[in-house]
């Protein structure tokens, strides 16, 4: 009876445990692939399609249309084509002088005084000058080209976008940055536009590496430069 009921209890703990691998496997293949966050937008799922015609939403193409972007996915080029320029300058003068004489009070006719002199006559004789200039001036540019995805189609048609660029030079790396939002009536022909015509723009460029760190200052010298320094 006792190897009767081990051979049984084996059998048991075998079918479990094929049980268990099986429902694990199972459940490896049903899990959904994790998410790229730059690729979010690739990952979501798709419409479904309607069948038997040959039209299908969001997927029209117009005979005597540029192929341009119009859909999520769909890249776009900006032409970056930034300059700012700011100059500012203030000039403040001003000045005041008070002058007021107190005579003091008589008794009997008389000032009141110790020893002769007056000791209750006072006045007021206060002069403030201020002279102050300021000039600030300061001008930025940034060209080149930066190829963006659509991520969102706005109720209105227009197109929200973002996109990044890494370049890796000698010890150095840069990078362009961009988000912001374009009307596609305004893509080129050749699925171009400026940058000037990207509805509120975020750009950003820099850089990390070697040459990246010797060129900035230490936390430090960024203190003593900052408004909270002492001195």
């Amino acid at each position: 009876m006792s190897r009767t009921l081990m051979r049984n209890s084996s059998k048991r703990l075998c079918a479990l445990a094929c049980t268990a691998l099986l429902a694990q496997l199972a459940g490896c293949e049903s899990a959904p692939p994790p998410k790229d966050e730059a690729l979010s937008w690739a990952q979501e799922p798709q419409p479904a399609a309607s069948p038997g015609a040959i039209y299908q939403s969001g997927r029209q193409v117009a005979l005597f249309e540029n192929a341009v972007a119009h859909n999520v996915g769909d890249i776009v080029t900006i032409v970056l084509n930034e300059s700012t320029q700011a100059q500012k300058s203030a000039t403040t003068t001003t000045q005041k002088a008070t002058n007021a004489t107190l005579p003091g009070p008589t008794l009997l006719g008389k000032p009141v005084t110790i020893n002769g002199v007056p000791i209750l006559n006072n006045s007021i004789d206060n002069s403030t000058k201020f002279d102050g200039e300021g000039a600030s001036k300061q001008s930025n540019s940034l060209s080149g080209f930066i190829t963006v995805t659509v991520l969102r189609v706005l109720p209105n048609g227009n197109l929200f976008v973002k996109g990044e660029k890494w370049i890796a030079i000698n010890q150095g790396q840069e990078y362009v940055r961009l988000t912001g939002i374009i009307r596609p009536i305004d893509l080129a022909p050749d699925n171009t536009v400026s940058s000037s015509k990207v509805g509120d723009a975020r750009i950003s460029y820099g850089g990390k590496g070697a040459l990246n760190d010797t060129n900035t200052q230490s936390w430090l010298a960024r203190f003593f430069n900052s408004p909270w320094a002492p001195f």
